[in-house]
């Protein structure tokens, strides 16, 4: 959430930077600034009013000490109406905070100023690329993922259908073994450089969603246990940052490094098409996830660490891959900058998505009430928090076969051979 403070004093400057993000609803930001404009003075009316009853009551003492009954009970009066007027004053202030807070929490996070502008992928910056497409076995023909599947037997999307429904794939024998692989080489990857392994919750209560920003931005691509009003969640980041919901850390416990396994569903409302078909996209993958809580002043140092920690596991998985530096209008919500990694897919001669690395500066904090006492000024404020994929599953899975389908089986990566307890998937 962008702070208050931000929008009454840099009121235009808020405004340019939103329209970055093509937000649709800048005239909102005047709304906010006027209504607390509105807030204060009603504050400053409230106020003023509670004084007047403080003073009114011991001056009513006094009276009675005096033996002045009817001067008293004329003052008491006066408290009466005083109360009256002061329950108008307290409900308009809080009508006025609500009708805020409403438009408050709808405000995508800042972009940052090296931010690209832009609004489609054709915007966003090729930062640099990495691995060797040569290295690809040509393999002919070459089959996709959802073919592939089917001729070693290691995921069953039909049987994944009639259980749950589409998009629900079930991995079967190799499938399964390589997925549990992945997972387990990312986690020893991750906390071998500093990271803090947790497992958290696969469920998240409103205020869970709430304070990273899945609500009230994804509401409509969260699953919702209605009855408990508890949401499925759409990546780890949401439960792992909200460890630190309502929270005061000191200064010399920052950088906070976490890392965390967990499924993730996703309804994916409106996707259809080619794109969409085999593991490109599905309603629940697996995803190992990095997040870090740090010093404001170092957040932009940190984000270039987790874009380098990405890249370095992308290249030990030995997979021709790109660095993104998206563009505002391609953004999400919460991030103010955010690099997406791409790795080429042989088999459908595209590249897929395969991790962002986002830094959300103080909006998620802000939203959670996240803080850091400082060490020097003893007053607190808020950190800001990064996440990352490190990584998603389904479409490493995905071109991790593609790119190595042979003749005689599909070749794995030399570092999930101890994993795998093989080189290669046979069929």
């Amino acid at each position: 959430m962008i702070p208050l403070v931000l929008l009454t004093e840099k009121t235009e400057q808020v405004k340019i930077a939103l329209q970055k993000k093509y937000f649709k609803n800048i005239e909102w930001v005047d709304d906010i600034v006027q209504q607390d404009v509105l807030r204060r003075k009603t504050q400053s009316e409230l106020d003023a009013q509670l004084a007047q009853i403080n003073r009114i009551s011991k001056d009513i003492g006094t009276l009675i000490k005096e033996g002045k009954k009817e001067e008293a009970t004329i003052q008491k009066q006066a408290v009466t109406n005083l109360k009256k007027s002061i329950d108008i004053a307290q409900n308009a202030l809080k009508d006025i905070e609500h009708a805020m807070e409403d438009k408050m929490i709808k405000l995508p996070n800042i972009p940052h100023e090296k931010v690209p502008a832009g609004k489609t992928l054709d915007d966003n910056v090729l930062i640099r690329a990495g691995g060797n497409k040569s290295t690809i076995a040509q393999h002919t023909p070459l089959l996709c993922n959802w073919d592939l599947v089917k001729a070693y037997n290691i995921v069953d999307f039909e049987l994944g259908a009639k259980i749950t429904g589409s998009g629900f794939p079930l991995y079967i024998g190799q499938g399964a073994k390589l997925q549990r692989a992945l997972i387990q080489y990312f986690l020893d990857f991750n906390t071998s450089r500093g990271y803090v392994e947790v497992l958290p919750p696969f469920l998240v209560n409103e205020a869970s969603a709430f304070g990273t920003g899945a609500l009230p931005d994804k509401d409509k691509q969260m699953y919702h246990v209605s009855e408990d009003n508890f949401f499925l969640i759409p990546t780890s980041e949401v439960p792992v940052t909200n460890m630190y919901r309502d929270v005061i850390v000191q200064e010399d416990e920052l950088p906070i490094k976490l890392t965390a396994y967990s499924p993730c569903f996703r309804r994916e409302a409106g996707s259809f098409g080619k794109d969409v078909r085999g593991l490109n996209r599905i309603h629940q993958f697996e995803k190992v996830e990095i997040v870090q809580i740090v010093h404001p002043d170092k957040s932009y140092q940190v984000l270039d660490e987790m874009v380098g920690h990405v890249e370095q596991l992308l290249q030990s998985l030995e997979l021709p891959y790109r660095i993104i530096l998206l563009c505002g209008g391609d953004m999400s919500f919460t991030s103010a900058m955010t690099y997406d990694f791409e790795v080429y897919s042989q088999a459908q001669d595209k590249w897929l998505e395969v991790s962002s690395v986002s830094n959300f500066e103080a909006f998620q904090t802000n939203r959670m009430k996240c803080r850091f006492k400082s060490a020097s000024t003893n007053k607190t404020q808020f950190p800001h928090s990064l996440n990352g994929s490190s990584l998603a599953l389904s479409r490493i899975f995905a071109v991790l076969i593609e790119n190595n389908q042979g003749a005689n089986g599909i070749r794995l990566p030399q570092v999930l051979h101890q994993y795998m307890g093989a080189n290669s998937i046979k069929k």
